[in-house]
């Protein structure tokens, strides 16, 4: 079976390379536009007991630069919610905390155009926290988090990698993106000569969007 399945992979990946350079033809201009879409945020942490993912939205612009026709380059700024629902059950919290964080994020992406209407997008981001609260969910007997957190408790700064998929069409495109922030949403502190990190916590967001392009040069 696996011997039955070599053969016609690598015939699909060679006919692949051999139509991509066609898409010069037909990517040659570059565009700007608009995008919005829906979030499912997460915040990714190992001292909580669970958390679950809470709904948001992205809205902003983009510009696509074609570098030949099979690569271009994408770099976007737009308004994004993160956040996510956690339950704590430990010695330092307990309860559940509904934390809600809005950016202003800049992805730098590379681009393949693997055919005419289906495209491959992955790089890094780098995003600003505007603002951001946490609201208690539950009865907390422990740690109150509304009392206790507020935005000076965020680090300001985000920055990570993202990756997705694109259907394109002539006048708009569809799009599914995974992004994950490699720096922890709290900032670290010291108390009674112990350091901890609260949220210590990274951000997750699965965004699904549609993009328009409005010019093309």
């Amino acid at each position: 079976m696996k011997k039955s399945i070599v053969p016609i992979v690598s015939a699909f990946l060679l006919m692949l390379i051999v139509n991509l350079p066609a898409k010069a033809q037909k990517t040659n201009s570059s565009q700007f536009g608009i995008k919005g879409g829906v979030n499912f945020a997460n915040l990714y942490t190992k001292d909580a007991e669970s958390n679950n993912a809470i709904a948001g939205f992205n809205v902003g612009i983009f510009i696509k630069i074609p570098i030949s026709g099979t690569f271009a380059f994408q770099p976007e700024i737009y308004f994004t919610t993160k956040g996510a629902e956690v339950i704590y059950n430990n010695a330092f919290a307990n309860g559940t905390a509904s934390f809600k964080l809005n950016y202003i994020e800049i992805p730098l992406l590379f681009v393949l155009n693997v055919t005419d209407n289906f495209s491959l997008y992955a790089g890094p981001y780098a995003a600003y926290l505007v603002s951001g609260n946490v609201k208690n969910k539950s009865n907390v007997t422990l740690f109150d988090f509304e009392e206790n957190i507020n935005a000076d408790d965020y680090n300001r700064f985000d920055a990570g990698i993202a990756g997705g998929a694109s259907l394109d069409f002539r006048s708009v495109s569809f799009g599914a993106r995974y992004s994950y922030g490699l720096n922890k949403v709290g900032k670290e502190k010291t108390f009674m000569g112990t350091s901890y990190t609260f949220p210590d916590a990274n951000n997750g967001v699965l965004s699904l969007y549609m993009q328009i392009p409005l010019h093309k040069n």
